[in-house]
């Protein structure tokens, strides 16, 4: 039965917004950029972007990345109420639609905003399949002319539900590190081929953003070109440089 009783979602966003907190605030989380200049947290008119992450690490943004100049792309699903309570709680705007429902109405939304700032979407959400990028947001980012950021998120042995997504939870005092490409720009007016080669390209990046965020949390080691900036709940350790060769291109 699907509950349409709005003080029950707002409660329930309030007590998950404050577990939510208090618990990713257990994590050592720290942060590496390609370009150093590119970070949902800083608030500048220069910074419009759309921002792809898997749905499994939606936790990460929403904790860290709060109280910043970002809109999401939720699934008009119902499991997608609770994650917008807490997102419009975290200070962060909200508009409903995907590539199954609502997605026309979506991109009118957008198209009617004064000025687009950065768009965050889980490109594998609602549905699935796991990690397999849709293309919808390579439609979005081409009718809008923004460039594609990823987001690539890591944690230390994870506990995993068991869902389509293995939607991850980061164990406390574990760590947490996550990877920030560069901006990718996308073509205006696309046809079907050029969606597919930048659905497939976006797909196959953020895959490898993802996995090397996730060796960098299970390894602990340290990254070179860093730097200490006071960012979320404590000051943190932010990397803006490599000891290896970047796998973007």
């Amino acid at each position: 039965m699907k509950i349409t009783n709005p003080i029950f979602w707002k409660t329930t966003g309030l007590l998950a917004t404050m577990l939510l907190r208090n618990w990713m605030g257990l994590i050592d989380f720290k942060a590496a950029f390609y370009d150093p200049g590119i970070d949902p947290a800083f608030q500048s008119e220069k910074q419009h972007f759309i921002l792809l992450f898997w749905h499994e690490h939606i936790l990460c943004p929403l904790f860290l990345r709060r109280h910043s100049d970002v809109t999401m792309m939720l699934s008009q699903h119902g499991d997608a109420e609770i994650v917008e309570q807490i997102a419009r709680l975290s200070g962060m705007r909200c508009v409903r639609g995907s590539s199954f429902r609502g997605g026309t109405a979506a991109v009118k939304q957008f198209l009617k905003m004064t000025s687009q700032s950065i768009i965050a979407i889980t490109p594998d959400g609602p549905r699935g399949p796991r990690r397999k990028l849709a293309v919808g947001p390579v439609f979005l980012a081409s009718k809008l002319q923004m460039p594609v950021v990823l987001l690539g998120v890591g944690y230390d042995r994870p506990w995993r539900i068991r869902s389509w997504d293995r939607f991850a939870i980061p164990r406390p005092f574990s760590r947490g590190r996550f990877i920030i490409s560069h901006q990718f720009p996308v073509p205006a007016n696309l046809n079907k081929d050029g969606l597919e080669f930048f659905r497939q390209k976006f797909e196959t990046q953020l895959t490898c953003l993802t996995d090397e965020a996730e060796q960098w949390a299970t390894s602990g080691e340290p990254l070179l070109g860093e730097s200490i900036v006071c960012s979320g709940p404590k000051c943190s350790l932010m990397y803006y440089g490599y000891s290896k060769p970047a796998t973007i291109r």
